[in-house]
């Protein structure tokens, strides 16, 4: 080294390679992350799944075009084949325009498809899923399937979270539409339950009118429990798109938006007019059912394992 110095006409550098070697030695090199003192907390590594999942990449042209090609193919092969489903009411949407939540309540799995098959243009491929950051986004794998093949984004389901809130507050008023379930998660018996306030909070906060959906017959197919589908038929029913009143906090919103759905549920199982009858005089069944015994609650809902009605008409085929 000290030979080709003085034939380059360089200073000496063999001190400097020296210690620029013990520099390189006490720093590890390649450098790596400091270590955490002793008698400290390490801090918490940032969570990549749950409610902190990351799915904007979901939203690219190219996972677009691949969704709307499950969703028109396989997806919709498998709706018909397993569902066959009815669908009405989608006359009530002719004359909105923009982005629109859909309230719709939940008894199965395949309420997902069923829905993403039945959303009318122009919203059907402009829709995101709120699908349970803990269910479909516990870990990367479930998490990557989910928000490509439904367009999920997470939403922790046990509470309004403020990360959730605002993801889904950004999408609405970028143009994109939503699915969201009201009750939180699947029916545990057939019955509804009741509708927390996060729909109607979103609608309050972004202006965007919300439509309920009423699905009927989904828990004969695949009902919570059951790893085999059973065909049968369905229905979907749309409702005229909501508002936020005046004065009307998200509680009394998410209330009014259950009480369209439980009117589209009687609906379906009578007719139109004799609907609004009993929506006038308030005697709308609702959708959760007797709040008396597990008994009387099985007794009204009928078998529903061969898709049969409710021995009285009390209340609603859900």
């Amino acid at each position: 080294m000290s030979t080709l110095s003085r034939q380059l006409g360089l200073p000496r550098l063999t001190r400097f390679t020296g210690r620029f070697r013990r520099l390189l030695t006490a720093t590890e090199f390649p450098l790596r992350a400091p270590s955490t003192p002793r008698g400290v907390a390490p801090l918490a590594k940032p969570s990549r799944v749950g409610a902190d999942y990351d799915t904007d990449w979901a939203r690219s042209t190219t996972a677009q075009v691949a969704r709307a090609a499950l969703v028109e193919g396989p997806m919709r092969l498998a709706v018909a084949g397993l569902a066959a489903p009815e669908r009405t009411g989608m006359d009530r949407l002719i004359d909105v325009d923009g982005p629109l939540i859909f309230a719709a309540n939940h008894h199965s799995h395949l309420d997902t498809p069923l829905l993403l098959t039945s959303i009318p243009e122009p919203w059907r491929h402009r829709t995101v899923v709120a699908a349970a950051a803990d269910y479909f986004f516990g870990n990367r794998v479930t998490a990557a399937l989910s928000a490509l093949t439904i367009g999920a984004v997470p939403m922790e389901r046990t509470k309004v979270g403020r990360k959730s809130a605002d993801r889904a507050a950004e999408l609405l008023e970028q143009g994109w539409s939503l699915l969201i379930y009201p009750e939180g998660g699947r029916s545990p018996d057939g019955w509804g339950q009741e509708f927390r306030g996060g729909a109607a909070y979103l609608s309050s906060r972004t202006g965007v009118p919300i439509v309920p959906v009423h699905l009927s017959g989904t828990s004969r197919i695949l009902q919570k429990g059951r790893s085999l589908p059973r065909p049968s038929h369905t229905t979907v029913t749309f409702g005229r798109p909501l508002r936020p009143q005046s004065g009307e906090n998200a509680s009394r919103f998410a209330a009014r938006i259950e009480r369209e759905v439980a009117g589209l549920a009687d609906e379906s199982t009578s007719d139109w007019y004799q609907a609004r009858l009993r929506a006038h005089r308030e005697a709308t069944p609702g959708l959760t059912g007797p709040t008396t015994g597990r008994w009387r609650r099985v007794w009204a809902l009928g078998d529903r394992r061969r898709g049969t009605k409710p021995r009285q008409r009390l209340w609603p085929d859900l």
